[in-house]
């Protein structure tokens, strides 16, 4: 469904909101494409645009294997896989660096401004993005406030790295014990990461900053589907949380 402009009643007070990354609060996308995309081809497998978004939040591991399996009949050896990543990795760190999302810095302080608290469940494993974060978003994030690649065994779609940010949240607030899910919110813009937030149990607002079409942020599960951080902004204004 369509995000109301219209104030809403919520059944529990929303205490946390748990943002993915890649897509959301940084405009980097058309990178990890182009990167996986080159990689995948100099290592003799194909990968097109439109699947690089449909596997977002996937592992790394994840999606060799799943180009692997369709395309050499099995799944790649750890050595395969570490030299595929390896020059996504290179690849994606020699392209200009990903700007922030438009409108995300509005809406992390409307977040603030109500009370709650952020997070950030990414499957990204960049060792540098504690100091990049807070070269873009000063002052929201800290390490107990972040769920990454280090953090899980299982990526998105699975549950685990939603389940750990209730986890995260529910620490940082005394809490002494996981936010309940309907405590929280999700705000995604990949199929996967939908998934992964609707199997936890929490509701996911979609914000569609990519190619896909709607329909597949709403198939995936998503609650909500919005056009853009500007139109969420909106959406945090208007809503009764």
């Amino acid at each position: 469904m369509t995000a109301s402009r219209q104030k809403k009643e919520q059944n529990t007070p929303l205490r946390a909101v748990l943002f993915d990354m890649d897509g959301v609060l940084y405009d980097s996308m058309p990178m990890h494409a182009e990167a996986w995309v080159q990689a995948m081809h100099r290592h003799g497998l194909t990968m097109t645009d439109e699947q690089v978004y449909m596997n977002e939040g996937r592992t790394g591991e994840g999606t060799i294997d799943i180009f692997t399996l369709e395309q050499w009949g099995r799944e790649a050896t750890a050595e395969e896989v570490e030299a595929i990543y390896r020059t996504k990795s290179d690849i994606f760190n020699e392209l200009d660096e990903a700007p922030a999302m438009k409108g995300a810095d509005e809406v992390l302080a409307e977040v603030k401004g109500e009370g709650l608290l952020p997070l950030i469940v990414t499957g990204s494993g960049q060792r540098s993005l504690l100091s990049r974060l807070e070269r873009s978003y000063p002052g929201y994030f800290n390490s107990d406030l972040m769920v990454t690649a280090y953090d899980v065994k299982r990526g998105k779609p699975n549950p685990e790295p939603y389940l750990k940010g209730l986890e995260k949240a529910g620490a940082a607030l005394g809490r002494g014990h996981a936010l309940k899910p309907s405590e929280a919110l999700v705000v995604e813009n990949a199929p996967l990461g939908v998934q992964a937030g609707k199997a936890a149990g929490i509701r996911v607002m979609a914000v569609n900053t990519g190619p896909l079409p709607d329909d597949v942020l709403r198939e995936a599960g998503a609650d909500w589907v919005l056009p853009d951080m500007y139109a969420l902004l909106d959406w945090f204004k208007n809503t009764e949380l």
